[in-house]
């Protein structure tokens, strides 16, 4: 027992510190070194292993490993990889603290304990809170305008808990009708604008689907308001509704009182289903593919065994009703509203992917992170729920890959238009590292009511600090520029730089991050000496010149490189 705790060390919050571990890596084998659990971090070393805690899901205790006479314990982690490590039957006792301390700091939630953001403090030069301002955001947009106007109905979330406080809604429906138009909609959430084009005035709104049950229940004050909602637009006399839900299911919800809206009922509506599955389908989608990808790949069986996840083809459907939708607004001038069931969930995919391919400027750094504030922080996905942040429960039915799929997708949309994002790959992968960490605050909480921006750190104070990290040199900025993607099958791709990025069979020798970076610092480079160039041309020209009066004046064409 002695000899077992001279091999611990106690640091602070009772962290353990423990030499002589066995990690069994699935590509290289087993490796002795020493592990450091931390509040925050699990840490290996020899072979460099770093893991925030709050990606775990679950710890399992192993037991006697045969031959080896060593117990284990297994951790099954959120982002695609499972982590093994042993101790030597003798040293039980130490196996036991450290599988406790993990439990303690992995589940803090489940503990009665702080998630560890609480406890980080860094200071950065830039509060990342103060990226997106709602009032902002919406006079960049050209709102209010004559058809739509900001209303604070909802300033003390008591119209609807799960919306943001301030709501852009038709002008001439007064707060008194938006509280009936609520009460015929699921958890309140009513439409209201995400988006408005700034030319045609077609917008993109969101709600939740309305509660007709199954007797097909009205209400006049909702058909109004969808009314409303397509006379603002004066370049059409139609109004396309997004269900995001197969018909069937749809259908489904009447029995629980939810439903869809009657294209009787709605004058001038058009009803489309969108095909895209519930959150308990995309989860099952996710453990399959986890299965075909880590720890090792069948290489005979590659391509059916990835299709059996059907993943991608889930990836497929987001964007492709996605696309509809930016088609509609940009193409046919016709406003949209898009919901689901609750509109926290697919309603948040479509309209995020949709605005991404309308506008420009959420394809920037600074806009996506707007985008993301926006139309998933504000409008309430439940990311507590469906990521169980310090929560050991595991099997929860809420937790789903929604915000996963939607990143997915915008990698899918990086793939095909290559120079029209500011931000690359590192970057979208950074966001999902942190969605799980719990280092920062962004990803806390299931709404913006819950959210305690005054004592969390945000993502984007660490990412605006450092944004040479997360540039694409390839970048040219076309900002009125619409982006219509292929959505076929044999155009998408399994995301191998996040989902198989544990196995370095897989992974490129150098970084791509790395040698984005060095293509940026090779374009200065050029431009500089371009720059250089012009300027003695300049001068050489001038002094020409003025040696000689009569001569006319050289036009100069500026010189553009691209890498």
């Amino acid at each position: 027992m002695l000899d077992i705790m001279e091999n611990i060390t106690l640091l602070p919050s009772g962290c353990l510190f423990s030499q002589d571990v066995t990690y069994f890596c699935p590509f290289i084998g087993a490796m002795r070194g020493t592990v450091t659990v931390t509040n925050y971090r699990l840490f290996f070393k020899s072979f460099v292993l770093d893991m925030p805690l709050g990606v775990v899901s679950r710890v399992e205790k192993i037991g006697s490993a045969s031959n080896r006479g060593d117990v284990s314990y297994g951790i099954v982690c959120k982002d695609m990889r499972n982590l093994r490590f042993a101790h030597k039957q003798m040293e039980d006792t130490l196996r036991k603290s450290i599988f406790e301390v993990l439990m303690k700091f992995a589940f803090p939630v489940s503990n009665g304990l702080q998630i560890f953001s609480f406890e980080y403090g860094q200071v950065f030069p830039e509060n990342g809170w103060k990226v997106y301002d709602t009032l902002s955001e919406y006079k960049r947009q050209g709102i209010p305008n004559e058809s739509w106007r900001i209303t604070k109905v909802n300033d003390h979330y008591e119209l609807c808990d799960t919306y943001p406080s301030t709501l852009v809604v038709p002008v001439n429906i007064p707060d008194e009708e938006l509280k009936r138009v609520a009460a015929f909609r699921a958890k309140g959430r009513i439409p209201v604008l995400s988006w408005i084009h700034p030319e045609t005035q077609a917008t993109v709104t969101r709600c939740s689907q309305p509660m007709v049950g199954v007797n097909g229940k009205r209400s006049k004050e909702d058909e109004k308001y969808l009314q409303a909602i397509m006379d603002a637009n004066a370049q059409s006399h139609k109004l396309f509704i997004f269900d995001a839900r197969p018909s069937v299911n749809a259908a489904a919800n009447k029995m629980k009182g939810g439903g869809y809206e009657s294209e009787d009922a709605y004058q001038n509506a058009e009803l489309v289903f969108l095909d895209i599955h519930n959150i308990h389908v995309m989860r099952e989608s996710l453990r399959k593919l986890k299965d075909v990808v880590y720890p090792n790949i069948e290489d005979s069986h590659w391509l059916s065994n990835l299709e059996s996840t059907h993943w991608l083809e889930h990836i497929k459907l987001i964007l492709a009703g996605a696309l509809r939708i930016a088609d509609k607004v940009e193409s046919g001038k016709t406003s949209v509203v898009v919901h689901c069931s609750d509109g926290w969930d697919r309603t948040a995919q479509l309209t995020s992917l949709a605005m991404l391919m309308l506008d420009g400027y959420y394809r920037t750094i600074r806009g996506f992170e707007v985008l993301l504030e926006k139309e998933w922080l504000s409008f309430g996905h439940r990311f507590q729920l469906r990521i169980g942040h310090g929560d050991k429960n595991h099997t929860d039915a809420d937790r789903s890959p929604v915000f996963i799929q939607f990143i997915d997708c915008v990698w899918q949309l990086t793939r095909q238009f290559p120079a029209a994002f500011e931000f690359n790959e590192y970057f979208l992968v950074t966001i999902l590292d942190h969605l799980y960490s719990c280092l920062f605050g962004t990803f806390l909480c299931n709404s913006e009511q819950q959210r305690l921006k005054e004592r969390t750190v945000s993502l984007w104070s660490y990412i605006n600090s450092q944004m040479e990290e997360f540039t694409n040199p390839l970048y040219v900025n076309y900002s009125n520029h619409v982006l219509f993607p292929v959505v076929s099958l044999r155009h998408l791709e399994l995301w191998v730089g996040y989902y198989i990025r544990w196995n370095p069979r897989m992974r490129p020798q150098e970084p791509v991050h790395q040698r984005y970076k060095e293509l940026l610092a090779k374009r200065a480079e050029l431009q500089k000496r371009v720059d250089e160039l012009q300027r003695d041309v300049t001068n050489r020209s001038a002094s020409s010149s003025s040696e000689r009066p009569g001569s006319p004046t050289r036009s100069i064409t500026p010189v553009q490189t691209f890498v």
